[in-house]
């Protein structure tokens, strides 16, 4: 049993997001649909197609989703001194530069993008936890890489599903990679659509948040900027 998916989003607003399912919209609320049966198969990846660039760095205070320091220095600071010229455009640029994280007892990389930064406390605002006593590095990325990424997740999922064509296929973007491709984020579509074929049905949505493992049979995790694909068959 695994689960995968993705939080509301509602674009750039980051104001209010809603589900529903048989009712009335609602909020704070999660929607879960259960798949079973001898004959089903299904297949899920999660990939991002950032490249890690620098040393790993200890997370040495957090709190929650606020990073606060790497190995005992300030982490805006650090993280400045990496960006360089891009620095200036923060919290923008940030979407280019997200963090890795090597989280938990089995160690499992995981993105977090970047929300705010605090210039008085020198400190900067994730979209998901980054708990002290990580491992934590930098990654960056041109548009190729991520179109990259999107293949190598599509390429994935077809592995996992050990059918020959999924029926159809769940695509999970995140909103920040739909920022940063622009007017290029239809190829991560077409990245999917030639590795799985034109016989299978795509649907999707961009997200606050990508749900999936990281390897087959793995536990899910969350992850930022990243492609989710979920594919089904059925013998």
């Amino acid at each position: 049993m695994s689960a995968s998916g993705g939080f509301a989003a509602d674009g750039n607003f980051l104001k209010t997001t809603q589900v529903w399912c048989d009712g009335e919209p609602e909020q704070s609320a999660a929607i879960a649909l259960g798949f079973y049966g001898d004959g089903l198969h299904i297949g899920v990846s999660v990939t991002g197609g950032w490249r890690p660039f620098g040393p790993e760095r200890v997370i040495t205070k957090s709190h929650k989703n606020v990073l606060c320091e790497l190995d005992g220095g300030p982490a805006l600071a650090l993280y400045k001194a990496y960006l360089g010229k891009h620095a200036a455009r923060l919290p923008a640029s940030g979407l280019m530069f997200p963090l890795e994280l090597r989280i938990g007892p089995r160690r499992n990389r995981v993105l977090r993008a970047l929300l705010a930064v605090d210039e008085k406390e020198q400190s900067i605002t994730f979209a998901g936890d980054v708990p002290e006593g990580s491992y934590a590095r930098f990654t960056m990325g041109q548009v190729e890489d991520l179109i990259v990424g999107t293949l190598k997740a599509a390429q994935a999922s077809l592995d996992n599903l050990h059918a020959p064509q999924p029926t159809f296929s769940l695509l999970v973007s995140c909103n920040a990679r739909r920022a940063v491709l622009k007017q290029r984020v239809e190829e991560e579509v077409e990245a999917v659509r030639d590795v799985l074929g034109d016989q299978t049905v795509l649907t999707g949505f961009y997200s606050y948040g990508e749900i999936g493992p990281l390897e087959a049979g793995g536990p899910p995790e969350l992850h930022n900027e990243t492609m989710s694909i979920t594919s089904f068959a059925e013998d």
